[in-house]
């Protein structure tokens, strides 16, 4: 083999594994993760829940100012505090998640500010219809935890979806629920 050629190559191999040992896994943490939803009733009052069940993943590269964040939402966890309700939300009206068990976000576009993440960009499926949706960190940190003895990062990323846009129209008419519902991921994953 050329001597230069064989420098080159070692020379790439040491970039590209250097480079790929900067981008880490981390797994969603179920005890420290909610999705937590926001809409106004009938242009009063807030209605609030949220889904008590996410898993997935994120892969980060904080020095390629890179990742992926594949989560997926039980949408039958869903929890307001009233049963009625919560039956409602799972019903054809909203949810049917009869037919449509889970929502998933997939984002592939970070901005990062430093070495904080500060958006994710991506696509966002309920009910089988997917659109396109960014995620804004409103906090951003990882931590080095105590009893895990691994690094873990977290924060808070919102959103507005227009529930339109996924044919969830119940009470658009009369304003019984808002189309733009505020959606907060309370998030925490850890390096694996």
């Amino acid at each position: 083999m050329n001597k230069h050629l064989l420098v080159a190559t070692a020379v790439f191999g040491i970039f590209a594994g250097s480079a790929w040992a900067q981008s880490a896994t981390y797994k969603i943490d179920p005890n420290h993760t909610r999705t937590i939803w926001e809409a106004k009733h009938f242009g009063t009052s807030t209605s609030r829940g949220q889904w008590e069940k996410t898993d997935g993943e994120i892969t980060l590269d904080k020095a390629g100012k890179t990742g992926k964040a594949d989560i997926v939402l039980d949408m039958n966890s869903i929890h307001t505090g009233v049963a009625p309700f919560n039956n409602h939300m799972k019903s054809p009206d909203f949810f049917d998640t009869a037919n449509h068990p889970t929502a998933r976000f997939v984002g592939d576009r970070f901005k990062f500010e430093g070495d904080k993440v500060t958006e994710v960009a991506g696509n966002l499926t309920i009910r089988g219809k997917t659109q396109p949706a960014v995620l804004k960190a409103t906090a951003f940190n990882c931590f080095d935890h105590p009893s895990l003895k691994r690094e873990v990062c977290g924060g808070d990323f919102e959103t507005i979806v227009k529930r339109s846009q996924f044919d969830i129209n119940w009470g658009l008419a009369n304003r019984a629920a808002a189309d733009d519902i505020k959606v907060t991921i309370q998030v925490e994953a850890i390096k694996q």
